[in-house]
């Protein structure tokens, strides 16, 4: 048994010696540039957090971009009267009313594209000064199994970086207040 044991931590010495070094010197020999991720790490986990999904059309800075920020079924727990969306403050592209809209989504996959089924009418507010959109839609989105989407079609930001988007939302109900719904991190290239 004294034996096996000894063994082990051999192993495992063994195994440290060549894993560190190798995991240490992966990044230098990866070319830079088109590296993608597949991992997000946020250092310090807040509780109250919560990762919402997007599609992003195009991540390239300055490119004509179209993005779905998706609020699906797990991420409304009420019906919504209004959903307040703030933008980051360094995120500088230029919003137009007639390029956002909110709309009943069908998210796409592998064998197929994520698509509008229906467009949902509402009223969009845009505030330039706190850089935040509020959407009023015409009747409460209900909290049901269908999935929705903001779409915006605008130009990426001329800086390349991390942007990280929030929403809230107000229930419809006897409280009038905006409850935190989640937020979006964009990377743009």
């Amino acid at each position: 048994m004294f034996n096996k044991q000894k063994n082990i931590t051999l192993n495992s010495r063994i195994f440290k010696l060549i894993f560190f070094p190798l995991l240490i010197s992966t990044p230098f020999l990866i070319p830079s540039g088109n590296l993608k991720a597949g991992l997000e790490f946020q250092w310090d986990k807040n509780p109250y957090y919560r990762q919402l999904k997007y599609l992003s059309k195009n991540s390239d800075r300055r490119a004509k971009n179209k993005i779905f920020f998706f609020l699906r079924p797990f991420d409304r727990r009420d019906d919504l009267l209004k959903i307040n969306f703030s933008l980051p403050k360094r995120f500088d592209s230029t919003l137009k009313q007639k390029n956002i809209k909110l709309c009943q989504v069908k998210i796409g996959g592998f064998e197929t594209r994520t698509k509008c089924i229906k467009d949902i009418p509402a009223d969009i507010e845009i505030n330039e000064n706190d850089k935040t959109l509020d959407i009023y839609p015409y009747s409460p989105i209900k909290s049901n199994k269908e999935s929705y989407a903001i779409v915006m079609k605008i130009f990426n930001p001329k800086k390349s970086g991390l942007y990280q988007f929030h929403s809230f939302g107000q229930a419809a109900g006897k409280t009038p207040t905006l409850n935190y719904l989640g937020s979006w991190t964009i990377r743009i290239n």
